[in-house]
């Protein structure tokens, strides 16, 4: 029997992309995208312009899933030192902080804050290449969406849920894959849909939301992932979607605000209303 060795290939290349990705990609595909699609309808019309050379003809939604397809490939950089920029582990009673000496390269960032605010060193730096500055826009959208999945600021010793075994509708998964993935998709909606569902323009909220810088979203999650820890049983059926799947909604609608307000915050000086409340975390 003849193998057609480039078919072969492909789908070996495809299977460990697959595998590959499964132990911190944040929300999945759906997920991601509902947080871009919500920030394309807070940014300003002084940001989108200022975007339009960084997104080459890609909208926030498309690019947002760019880091987690982006694992398999070859490089010192995306086979050992990206992953450890989408997730940042503590203990129970931890506070989060990161070192600027860890932002000065993407090769020194060590966890999903470090990554954020090295991102944002760039977008703001005006010696910054395009190419950097494009790596930058889609590492700091996917992250902003990974930073509000509670689990991706959960415990170091069950790897942020992924080694917490469950069953959903007795389908043998992990908990982190719970919340990354079959919380999203059990609505049953597309990205569109979804963001339309869950996007809001009340003032109040958003205000509330741009409240806010990276470490407090971080710090949000590590509390929600403390929480859920202890009451994940581990059968899980409607009880539990019932449960948690406002707290999904609200985590995806955040991230999509809070990255309007960050993009406005990097790309439009004149924009005061929906800027978020960064002042000494960003700096160059």
């Amino acid at each position: 029997m003849q193998i057609n060795v480039k078919y072969s290939l492909s789908l070996t290349l495809l299977i460990s992309a697959i595998f590959a990705s499964t132990d911190c990609n944040a929300w999945g595909q759906n997920g991601h995208r509902v947080v871009g699609k919500i920030a394309e309808s807070h940014i300003s019309e002084n940001t989108k312009a200022a975007l339009i050379p960084y997104l080459n003809g890609e909208s926030l939604a498309q690019i947002s899933t760019w880091p987690d397809e982006m694992r398999s490939a070859p490089g010192d950089f995306w086979q050992k030192k990206s992953s450890r920029w989408h997730y940042i582990n503590a203990d129970d009673n931890a506070t989060f902080s990161f070192d600027h000496d860890h932002t000065k390269h993407k090769e020194s960032v060590t966890n999903i804050l470090e990554g954020i605010h090295y991102s944002i060193k760039v977008l703001k730096d005006d010696k910054s290449s395009l190419a950097a500055k494009q790596f930058s826009l889609r590492f700091l959208v996917h992250l902003v969406g990974d930073s509000h999945q509670p689990f991706h600021a959960g415990r170091a010793e069950d790897r942020g849920g992924n080694r917490v075994k469950v069953s959903f509708f007795n389908q043998q998964t992990n908990l982190h894959s719970l919340w990354d993935t079959k919380l999203v998709e059990n609505e049953n909606l597309s990205f569109t849909e979804y963001a339309q569902f869950i996007n809001t323009n009340n003032s109040e909220l958003i205000s509330e939301y741009l409240h806010s810088t990276p470490t407090s979203w971080l710090e949000e999650s590590h509390n929600l992932a403390l929480q859920i820890y202890k009451s994940t049983d581990e059968n899980i059926s409607y009880d539990y979607i019932f449960t948690n799947t406002p707290i999904v909604k609200t985590r995806l609608q955040q991230a999509g605000i809070r990255l309007a307000g960050l993009l406005n915050t990097l790309f439009d000086p004149t924009n005061k209303k929906s800027k978020m409340a960064l002042t000494q975390q960003i700096k160059k």
